[in-house]
């Protein structure tokens, strides 16, 4: 277990995290990309649909400066792709899809473990365990998404406490393109407690300075297969089967041709 000294350090305020992610974005920006995000996800905005600036400004009530910039990081993570003279189109990324881009996270998670197991500094392990103690803290109130924010925290630390900035760029960068997906995931039944219990064997593994067990068991806890892979796909599908019924979650259907009148008898 963690040492007892370790167990209640204040959030370390260190300048390492500004490396491990950007800066964040303003509220009401952050809200409309979390919403642009769960509509695509949920297939309110389907694969294909040109996402238009005015409309989107008018129907999220801001104006298109945090429009445009939601759309650019959208663009970047991989959720949409900005076409010549379509502008944003919401990119197609099937449930098959997911599941390599999580096994390439899963390895680039386990490389941050290892190294961090053997670089990880005294103030990065305070650092960790704060964040730890956040996610503890999230959990125990019942919010899936509020633990997921903290649970970002945390495995940013550990990017950052592997002290190799490519690796912490690439790791950032995947974890940005997975992040409704990892949102997602936290919303299944029973998944932040189980969440929260694999982050404890994690950060024993990382004080204990054991690279090998620390990879392993980050791995195993990012990696989605067996019943947490069907978990995820029935959440997508039960999400887009939810929004189509009201028409939200379809492409608008052709107006119907007119039947043809009889012809007059002459």
């Amino acid at each position: 277990m963690i040492a007892a000294s370790l167990h209640s350090p204040p959030r370390a305020n260190s300048g390492s995290l500004a490396m491990r992610a950007p800066a964040a974005p303003p509220k009401r920006s952050l809200a409309v990309r979390e919403m642009i995000e769960e509509r695509i996800v949920d297939g309110r905005y389907p694969p294909g649909m040109r996402l238009d600036e005015v409309a989107l400004a008018k129907e999220f009530g801001v104006s298109r400066t945090p429009i445009r910039e939601t759309l650019i990081q959208l663009s970047s993570s991989g959720m949409v792709d900005l076409r010549p003279r379509r502008g944003a189109v919401v990119a197609d990324a099937s449930p098959h899809r997911i599941c390599e881009m999580f096994e390439v996270m899963a390895e680039l998670e386990a490389m941050c473990a290892r190294l961090a197991a053997r670089r990880i500094t005294d103030e990065e392990q305070a650092e960790l365990v704060a964040a730890h103690r956040a996610c503890e803290r999230a959990r125990d109130t019942g919010s899936a998404d509020g633990y997921f924010v903290e649970n970002e925290t945390f495995h940013q630390v550990i990017y950052g406490a592997a002290h190799n900035a490519f690796l912490a760029e690439q790791a950032v960068q995947l974890q940005r393109r997975l992040r409704p997906y990892r949102r997602l995931q936290l919303r299944i039944r029973n998944r932040v407690g189980t969440s929260f219990a694999e982050h404890q064997a994690i950060v024993d593994a990382l004080v204990a300075g054991d690279g090998d067990k620390a990879a392993q068991l980050l791995r195993d806890h990012v990696i989605v297969q067996g019943e947490r892979y069907g978990d995820l796909v029935a959440s997508i599908s039960h999400m887009k089967s939810a929004a189509s019924p009201a028409g939200q979650g379809s492409r608008p259907k052709a107006a119907k041709r007119p039947a043809a009148q009889p012809r007059a008898r002459k």
